[in-house]
């Protein structure tokens, strides 16, 4: 926030008569401005349809009659010596030639004076004569700073009307604070006081219900899928270098202001590659719970779409939603299918977006966590394995023998099984080279056998449905050994 009070105040210093600030903010673009107004000893006056101007930006300032309609408005501008002239929504009326000719008055007036007009809105489209005039800025989504001085806010002034209890720790208010940053200020408010108000508490549990507003936001987008991240690391078997190169990054995540001092950034996000049905997206799912953030999956049959141009535009808006929501983790799954290299079949679009996705991966704003997925690196393109992209490229191989065993004992103990009456170690031999969907596939079979013959399933079985099951790792033994051989030399073992 403060680079752009002083961004909008160098430019008014500057002499930039139109200033174009896109929000959906606009009293929060109201104050903003009566600051920078007031820091340059300028008049501030704010201009909205139903009400015309104000001087000032307090409730009881007054409004200068007759100044409702735009050219009136305008009009007033000119008569006016100095100022910081606010118009919120002004945008809706700039196709009208009479309205954009009065803006060009204004702009040329304040080449003599000092003060700006700045119009506020969200995707303002300027007309042709005001473009060559205009500076386009946007107002960022509160950050985390401004949001953790609105619940400190908001929970004076309710302490101050009925009993509030907070029973947060440090790492509690962090992470509910993490989770109102992407709101807008009126957005944050709303929530914070709804949780306040239904029971006179602020307590561990309204983090979650905190993250479900950003649910509702990014769901109304339509880009992007908003999934509810259950699944902890600890149903997740194997992986122990994944784990624990996690493990080292969850500090930063759960305390970002202080790991900043400390010269530490929002990790950047992973790359999975390997074999099929072994974890990689139920990692994806599992490491959003347990960093307790909001888990987006990007799905590329959302963004694509036949008009020209709107693929692209349709990916810019999902990033810019995923930096809105900040911080996040975002899961791209079976990645070689949105950006495979495909040549020009598709008319070039998959090209762009792919040039599109790399550089925001290099150049993306706020605390977003990618997890990406792939089965087949051969359909990706290089460029997506230089460092930078991502913090580190894993291989997932097909789980080792006690990865085994934890796998059948997450999957009986999840249908009601005790996994002590069953042999898993024998059970783990007899599934080598099975992925761990697979293993799933094996307990769930199992069971179905069990209740048609009305008996209880037993280690038999479960080893008799393995038998019956031809693995991946047989059938596709050439193209899992070539990925083996690709990834020994360009990747970290997740295991």
């Amino acid at each position: 926030m403060k680079d752009t009070v002083a961004e909008l105040e160098l430019l008014i210093r500057s002499k930039y008569a139109l200033l174009v600030l896109d929000t959906v903010e606009s009293e929060r673009a109201d104050d903003l401005l009566a600051l920078i107004a007031s820091q340059l000893s300028l008049g501030f006056f704010s201009w909205s349809r139903s009400r015309g101007i104000r001087r000032g930006n307090q409730p009881t300032d007054p409004f200068i009659e007759k100044t409702a309609e735009p050219q009136a408005a305008l009009a007033r501008v000119l008569q006016e010596a100095v100022g910081v002239f606010h118009f919120k929504g002004l945008g809706d009326f700039l196709q009208d030639p009479v309205v954009a000719s009065h803006v060009l008055d204004c702009v040329n007036q304040f080449g003599t004076r000092r003060g700006a007009v700045v119009i506020s809105g969200h995707c303002v489209s300027l007309p042709d004569s005001l473009r060559p005039h205009a500076v386009h800025l946007e107002l960022p989504v509160p950050g985390f700073a401004e949001q953790r001085q609105l619940l400190e806010r908001i929970i004076r002034d309710q302490s101050a009307r009925m009993p509030v209890k907070v029973d947060l720790t440090n790492e509690d208010r962090t992470r509910l604070v993490n989770n109102l940053v992407g709101l807008t200020q009126t957005e944050a408010e709303k929530v914070i006081t709804k949780l306040i108000m239904e029971d006179g508490a602020l307590r561990a549990g309204d983090v979650k219900r905190a993250a479900e507003a950003k649910r509702q936001i990014v769901e109304q987008d339509g880009l992007l899928d908003y999934w509810p991240s259950t699944e902890t690391l600890g149903e997740v078997a194997g992986l122990a270098g994944l784990k624990a190169w996690l493990t080292k990054r969850r500090a930063v995540v759960h305390d970002p202001q202080r790991a900043a001092q400390f010269g530490l950034g929002f990790p950047r996000g992973v790359l999975l590659l390997g074999v099929p049905g072994c974890g990689k997206s139920l990692f994806a799912k599992a490491v959003a719970s347990e960093w307790g953030l909001p888990l987006l999956k990007l799905d590329p049959a959302n963004l694509y779409d036949k008009y020209i141009g709107d693929s692209e535009k349709n990916f810019k808006r999902a990033m810019r939603t995923a930096e809105r929501m900040a911080p996040i983790v975002l899961w791209i799954d079976e990645l070689e299918k949105a950006f495979a290299s495909g040549g020009d079949a598709d008319g070039g679009v998959s090209k762009r977006v792919f040039g599109t996705f790399l550089s925001w991966l290099q150049d993306r704003q706020g605390d977003v966590f990618v997890i990406a997925t792939s089965n087949d690196i051969a359909q990706l393109p290089p460029e997506f394995i230089r460092k930078g992209r991502f913090d580190e490229v894993f291989f997932v191989d097909l789980p080792k023998p006690a990865a085994r065993e934890e796998i059948f004992r997450i999957h009986l103990r999840k249908r009601n099984q005790d996994p002590t009456k069953f042999d898993l170690k024998l059970l783990a031999e007899a599934t080598d080279g099975f992925s761990g969907a697979e293993i799933e596939q094996v307990v769930v079979g199992a069971l179905y056998g069990a209740f048609s013959n009305g008996a209880g399933p037993t280690t038999t079985l479960l080893l008799g449905e393995a038998e019956s099951t031809r693995p991946l790792s047989g059938t596709m033994w050439e193209k899992i050994s070539q990925l083996r051989e690709w990834a020994a030399t360009r990747t970290v073992a997740a295991d």
